[in-house]
């Protein structure tokens, strides 16, 4: 895992994120999530500069997550590594709109 990865891991794992289970590195449609919460169908990406040409790419790999149900949300891990508490508020809000199953 990348630094960013690594330090919204450890803000996401063993449930602490209203009680949700996230996996990381879960395979959904033929790619790799970074993470995963079942229950919520939700995926979250950490992306670096190197993403910036591949916009596209991007675009085909949350598409086809998307069509396997699940909700895809970005964050650059610059954001992650600068600002955790503004990202991790943005899932607070995320997932409070999702509907969740147990899952």
């Amino acid at each position: 895992m990348t630094d960013a990865e690594q330090k919204l891991w450890s803000r996401l794992r063993n449930s602490q994120m209203r009680g949700l289970k996230f996996r990381r590195q879960m395979p959904i449609a033929g790619f790799v999530a970074d993470f995963a919460c079942v229950a919520a169908r939700l995926v979250i990406e950490v992306d670096g500069g190197q993403h910036v040409d591949k916009a596209a790419a991007d675009r085909h790999r949350s598409d086809a997550i998307e069509a396997a149900g699940y909700l895809v949300i970005r964050f650059w891990n610059d954001d992650v590594l600068g600002n955790i508490d503004a990202v991790m508020d943005e899932i607070e809000r995320t997932l409070a709109a999702r509907p969740s199953s147990n899952i």
